[in-house]
């Protein structure tokens, strides 16, 4: 295929169209194509569905920019409290009419725990507006009259506007620097970053995944991802609008109640792409019984992208095992790389290319060396998550001399190029140093340090591990601080400072694991404190804790300085050289 850039002048693609901002997209789509199905939405994942054309989607997205215009909130942030919905695409749509930054979130209930983190994005943000509809609202409005912030924001139901309002739209004047959105990153509550897109990144990531994965006016994507991260608003949501060719939505909660649901609707609605992490191919294999997958069928299905958390090559041998006589194929699997501050996609491989598996000695790379198994023990296999593209740069940099690395050589992953977001906003020290990285032996930068471990070989890109311990389930990330903080405070017995989250790989999946000091009192029940703890975790992170270790005080791993050494924690826990007085492993069936 041509190199990316503006969608070009084909029979399977369409008329050339405007490329400096998604609102140019709509709009020439709304004019020349307006009874075109843009979004169809399944209702509980089944067969009864709603749609919205290009047409409405434009009347809807004016008549909500029209709204915010006449407030003034031009140039403004505006939080998104939408559950799984069109609602939640027109608003967004709407806030890029109106040059309003959109910030993507999940309305919260009461004594939720992701109410604090809305609270803190608001403060960070200093966001003008709530968006949302006028039943959320009704519900939402009066858990945030604590909050000093949001006594001062105005609240705006998009569902109940006035009649005809969208015609008082007013086009702004949008250059491909301006801000599109902010994207919060999961993690710490108490210091939320959001990344700064601005159009140009969103458009050159568009036209690069539309190139990448050959995408035509014929494709079909199905998608369950959340709305509200990276992955599900770009790829699930964004790319079909930018390709002209439909897409196919249903709610997460639909699909980790009934796997099979997705399949199901690639099967109906002939799904040539479709995205989703590691757990949710691995869910499937394990979850769709026998009968269920007779009645697939998944021979169009090209791409099968597999991102957002570590790729497994036992996953993609499983689920071909299971799947292939219903039309799977293994050259469908497209496993790629990336991260919000990159728009979303750094790497990823090519359409109907069979994955690269490589495997590596184990004690090699302990020593951030890559050499060839020897045998068949003592081997690490990793997934190749694609290559670069036009444009852009990944180089492998040693994390504390900030040099290059040698070939066959672990580093950090650093990229470059347009796609590259323009930083976090209004945290100036936290952009220079994870937007501004230089080559300490050749000058050349400045790149983006992603926290990434990884290598290159013959510019393939594998991802090993996590620079800065990370947390990632399912998909979602999660800072181990904040999960360590909410620990120590759940019983009286836990010491303060003295425990390590980290994941650890059970039956393909990363699943938590605890580890944390406790005084070992006359009176103080071991099986309570355990107790105590996954309540808390659960409340506070939604996570389930696949085994909690309580070890003596004084034995959990820490620097001179008096930090927490996760890393050899966890090496400890999995070789059991870990002091550990009481454990209990959640089994398989409460821990999903």
């Amino acid at each position: 295929m041509d190199e990316p850039g503006i969608i070009s002048e084909r029979a399977d693609i369409g008329p050339a169209l405007p490329s400096s901002s998604l609102v140019e997209v709509l709009r020439w789509r709304a004019v020349h194509e307006p009874a075109r199905r843009a979004y169809t939405y399944l209702l509980y994942g089944e067969t009864e569905e709603v749609s919205v054309s290009y047409g409405e989607l434009d009347r809807r997205a004016r008549a909500i920019a029209a709204s915010l215009q006449s407030m003034g909130l031009e140039g403004e942030r505006a939080l998104l409290l939408y559950p799984q919905s069109l609602e939640f695409i027109a608003a967004f749509f709407g806030c890029l009419y109106a040059r309003v930054a959109a910030i993507p979130l999940y309305p919260p209930k009461p004594k939720d725990r992701s109410l604090s983190r809305i609270y803190s994005i608001a403060q960070d943000a200093g966001a003008g507006v709530v968006l949302t509809t006028a039943a959320i609202l009704s519900k939402t409005a009066p858990l945030f009259t604590d909050d000093l912030h949001f006594k001062s924001m105005r609240f705006l139901a998009t569902d109940d506007l006035k009649a005809g309002i969208e015609n008082a739209w007013q086009e702004p004047s949008i250059t491909s620097e301006a801000l599109a959105f902010l994207q919060y990153t999961s993690g710490s509550t108490a210091n939320p970053k959001g990344v700064m897109v601005g159009h140009k990144n969103l458009m050159h990531n568009l036209s690069l995944l539309h190139w990448k994965y050959e995408l035509t006016r014929q494709s079909v994507f199905v998608s369950w991802l959340p709305l509200f991260h990276d992955m599900g608003l770009i790829i699930g949501t964004l790319l079909p609008l930018y390709g002209g060719f439909p897409d196919i939505l249903m709610s997460p909660a639909s699909f980790a109640q009934r796997p099979v649901r997705w399949l199901l609707a690639i099967s109906r609605y002939k799904g040539t792409i479709s995205a989703a992490p590691n757990f949710a191919y691995d869910l499937c294999t394990r979850k769709i019984p026998a009968e269920q997958r007779a009645l697939l069928d998944l021979s169009s299905w090209a791409v099968a992208i597999s991102g957002a958390e570590p790729v497994r090559a036992e996953t993609i041998e499983q689920f071909v095992s299971a799947f292939g006589s219903y039309g799977f194929r293994l050259q469908t699997f497209n496993p790629g790389y990336g991260l919000a501050e990159a728009t979303v996609a750094v790497s990823v491989g090519p359409k109907a290319g069979l994955p690269v598996i490589k495997n590596c000695d184990r004690k090699a790379h302990e020593q951030d060396r890559l050499v060839r198994a020897p045998g068949e023990t003592g081997i690490l296999t990793f997934v190749g998550c694609g290559q670069t593209w036009p444009g852009h740069r990944i180089v492998i940099a040693n994390p504390e001399t900030m040099g290059q690395c040698a070939p066959a050589q672990v580093g950090e992953i650093w990229v470059s190029g347009p796609s590259v977001t323009q930083g976090y906003w209004n945290q100036p020290e936290e952009t220079e140093d994870t937007f501004r990285a230089y080559l300490s032996d050749t000058g050349e930068g400045p790149f983006l340090r992603t926290g990434d471990l990884g290598f290159l070989q013959d510019g393939e890109l594998f991802i090993t591990g996590r620079l800065k311990d990370l947390v990632i389930i399912r998909g979602r990330c999660h800072y181990p601080q904040d999960i360590e903080a909410t620990v120590e405070l759940s019983h009286a017995a836990l010491r303060p400072g003295c425990g390590a989250a980290f994941s650890v790989e059970v039956g393909n999946e990363e699943r938590l694991v605890v580890v944390q000091e406790a005084e070992q009192r006359t009176g103080v029940d071991a099986a309570e404190i355990i107790r105590c703890i996954r309540h808390a975790v659960s409340e506070q992170h939604d996570l389930q804790i696949h085994e909690v270790g309580l070890i003596r005080p004084g034995s959990i791993p820490k620097t001179s300085s008096g930090k927490i050494q996760r890393r050899t924690c966890r090496d400890a826990f999995l070789t059991k050289r870990l002091s550990v007085w009481q454990a209990l492993t959640i089994p398989e069936s409460d821990g999903r």
